[in-house]
């Protein structure tokens, strides 16, 4: 459930100039040509997955859905675009009374999606539509990235919880997207209260090591500690000494103590020092929390060791080596005239190299096998074939300009499992090698 089934009282700003200047002078171009009303189709897509990447993960789609809605040009924002001349008066009327009208497709949030996807689809006049360009990019790109490097450890992590706390490590703002997108994928909580506050998002968090050097003595401090949180509270064992920390944890507490975190040194033997020195204490069910600077693969390299969660920051909210994914937003289809019956016509840039694009109005399905295992993510344009009409992917998300698919930030978080339980096995290797299915056009 998400802040504002909540009657939380949020307020998101205008996202009018969250974009590009080509955007209005495209706009101002258009409306003095007459072609601004043409009925047109933009997509999002990428030509491509990170570098190793088996699959991808649709991050974002709920904060689009808000960033359009709160599309707006209020006096200041048309002031500024004024006195800065970015563009004309005929321009700034149009604009005044901006409001998006058209109908918006695209993958669940949640969904997982491969080279060529047609994530999102945006369906206007070419006027409306060319001037979401950015806004919806800058926030697919950067919360399917997020996503996908969590749902990437996640996997790492083999049903254990994954804690976000990269908060401090990236904007503010951004950190409140990164925790939001990093529960999609598969986090269990955030440190971020922020990100509690808006989303409803399981918040956690106990001490780090400023508040053991605070007091005199490490026993000093957890005793502080337990007096004020209690038993089942988290300690921090590595400030000083690991092993008569653990002793004098389980002192003060007894074998009740929540659990220890471990923040530095050699992960693995420490966990298992720290395991049987806890069982030979008694405090059998003590927990053992790890961080420090995790990825997918620290966290892969863990997975024998009696780790019960992991703490990610750093690399988590920088996509653990790929903050983007490269997608894009393309005009693929456009009427012949402003005529609203004039019909679509496939328009796509002739390129050399990596950069072609396919034009059309597409539709994507993905095709399984008899065991209901994904083997192909097939996208086409006209009639959608029949033993595909069950399987499409694009669902509703906008119509006549007002959102129809709002869902609780639980429900994206559940499609994501069972988006990977539905892709072949090695889709969770973390191993270099190319997407986990193919992607084919009819």
């Amino acid at each position: 459930m998400n802040a504002p089934d909540l009657g939380l009282p949020v307020d998101v700003p205008s996202t009018a100039l969250f974009t590009d200047q080509y955007e209005f002078t495209m706009l101002q171009a258009a409306l003095k040509a007459g072609t601004a009303g043409r009925r047109s189709v933009f997509e999002v897509f990428t030509r491509r997955l990170p570098e190793g990447r088996r699959y991808g993960v649709v991050g974002g789609t709920g904060r689009v859905l808000d960033a359009v809605e709160n599309f707006r040009f209020d006096a200041g924002v048309l002031g500024f675009l004024r006195e800065n001349k970015i563009v004309d008066e005929p321009t700034l009327h149009w604009l005044s009374s901006y409001r998006f009208s058209g109908d918006i497709w695209g993958y669940p949030e949640g969904e997982v999606y491969f080279p060529g996807s047609p994530v999102l689809r945006v369906e206007g006049s070419f006027a409306e539509c060319v001037l979401l360009e950015t806004v919806i990019l800058s926030i697919l790109n950067h919360d399917s990235a997020i996503a996908a490097a969590a749902s990437r450890m996640s996997a790492a992590a083999g049903g254990r919880p994954l804690i976000e706390m990269g908060a401090r490590r990236t904007h503010e703002l951004s950190a409140v997207a990164s925790s939001r997108a990093a529960y999609v994928g598969g986090f269990s909580s955030t440190s971020d209260l922020a990100a509690g506050f808006r989303y409803g998002i399981p918040t956690v968090g106990t001490s780090a090591h400023a508040f053991t050097l605070l007091h005199d003595s490490e026993r000093d401090a957890f005793r502080a500690q337990v007096d004020s949180l209690g038993r089942g509270t988290t300690l921090l064992v590595d400030t000083y000494d690991v092993a008569e920390a653990v002793r004098t944890a389980v002192e003060i507490a007894g074998p009740e103590l929540g659990a220890v975190r471990i923040d530095s040194g050699d992960l693995l033997l420490v966990a298992h020092r720290v395991r049987q020195q806890l069982d030979e204490l008694g405090a059998t069910n003590t927990k053992i929390v790890v961080t420090s600077d995790l990825d997918e693969y620290a966290i892969a390299s863990l997975a024998a060791a009696p780790v019960d969660a992991y703490g990610v920051g750093t690399q988590l909210v920088t996509g653990s080596g790929h903050p983007t994914c490269s997608m894009v937003y393309k005009l693929v289809a456009r009427a012949q005239s402003a005529d609203p019956k004039a019909p679509l016509i496939p328009v796509a840039k002739k390129s050399l190299g990596a950069k072609t694009s396919i034009g059309g109005r597409k539709w994507a399905a993905r095709r399984s096998d008899a065991y209901g295992i994904a083997e192909a993510e097939v996208i086409g344009t006209g009639a959608v074939p029949t033993a595909l009409a069950d399987r499409q992917l694009l669902v509703e998300l906008v119509k006549g300009g007002s959102v129809v698919a709002r869902e609780p930030l639980e429900s994206a978080r559940e499609r994501h499992i069972d988006a990977l339980a539905a892709l072949p096995m090695s889709a969770s290797q973390l191993s270099r090698g190319e997407p986990v299915i193919p992607t084919e056009y009819v």
